[in-house]
């Protein structure tokens, strides 16, 4: 079952993916990223943004992935709540999925800054299931 969680990093977040397929892994430790800052259940779906990025290894493809989140919010004001990866070698095709800010109903509690290479971790772990990890600058 795919799922997103935190871990504790000094004064930092660090974001989690854990699923059954290295793209949802990437989706969850997205959504974990979203989670940093607002409750993601509160963001609707209303705007797509499309999102490409590559790198030569899984764990630098993470770190791309979500600093162009991180970028994409902050260049147009939004927050995603829902997201779509494709990944093929080293491409990353992605879709994200929110709305403007509105601080009243969103009640942001951080900002994300970007991913940093602290603890980034991308694996499959000896279950079977994907796990994707970095800590995000608050």
């Amino acid at each position: 079952m795919a799922r997103w969680e935190h871990f504790e990093h000094g004064a930092d977040v660090g974001v989690r993916g854990i699923a059954p397929t290295l793209p949802q892994a990437f989706e969850q430790c997205a959504l974990a990223l979203t989670a940093a800052m607002i409750e993601p259940a509160r963001i609707r779906p209303q705007e797509r943004v499309a999102i490409v990025c590559e790198a030569p290894a899984p764990d630098l493809l993470l770190v791309e992935w979500l600093n162009a989140i991180v970028y994409e919010m902050a260049v147009r004001r939004m927050v995603f709540g829902r997201f779509e990866v494709a990944i093929a070698g080293g491409k990353l095709t992605g879709s994200a999925w929110g709305e403007h800010v509105d601080r009243l109903r969103h009640e942001p509690a951080a900002e994300v800054k970007g991913a940093t290479y602290t603890a980034l971790r991308v694996e499959r772990k000896a279950d079977g299931e994907w796990l994707a990890q970095c800590i995000v600058d608050v």
